[in-house]
């Protein structure tokens, strides 16, 4: 299965790709509590989220953990996110998935399992990156 968003932002396009490394702009448009991201191939990509207080049914609570290897990175240009998991803060883990954006002077693709699981972490996932998105657009559309 495949989920893909865009999203037309009025920023420099490296401005956009340094968003998704650089921990205060992820604080800032994707709320994370921490961090650590390298901008190039082989790089780790590890972003976590305080829990919530509420749970899905079949998810758990949100929040936790989502890492993988950064397999592709071309400043500017291209993020690819590979070997990906999110790990739930109270349930097992979904992936392996990648994510990947892609920018454009103009204006992410993963594995899939068939279960009732990963569809709703599909359908939860897409009003959260709306969301995310918005915010990452009013962050870097400040400066």
């Amino acid at each position: 299965m495949v989920f893909e968003a865009s999203i037309l932002i009025t920023a420099a396009p490296t401005r956009v790709l340094d968003a998704f490394f650089n921990p205060a702009a992820l604080r800032a448009w994707w709320q994370a509590t921490r961090s650590v991201t390298t901008p190039r191939p082989l790089g780790v990509y590890a972003v976590e989220w305080d829990a919530t207080s509420g749970a899905d049914e079949l998810l758990g609570r949100f929040g936790g953990v989502f890492y993988g290897i950064v397999v592709e990175y071309q400043s500017g240009r291209e993020l690819l996110v590979g070997d990906a998991y999110w790990l739930p803060p109270d349930t097992d883990p979904v992936g392996p998935m990648s994510l990947q954006v892609t920018c454009a002077l103009e204006g992410p693709a993963c594995g899939f399992e068939e279960s009732a699981r990963w569809r709703r972490y599909y359908t939860v996932i897409e009003r959260g990156w709306k969301l995310s998105m918005e915010k990452l657009k009013n962050y870097v559309e400040r400066a």
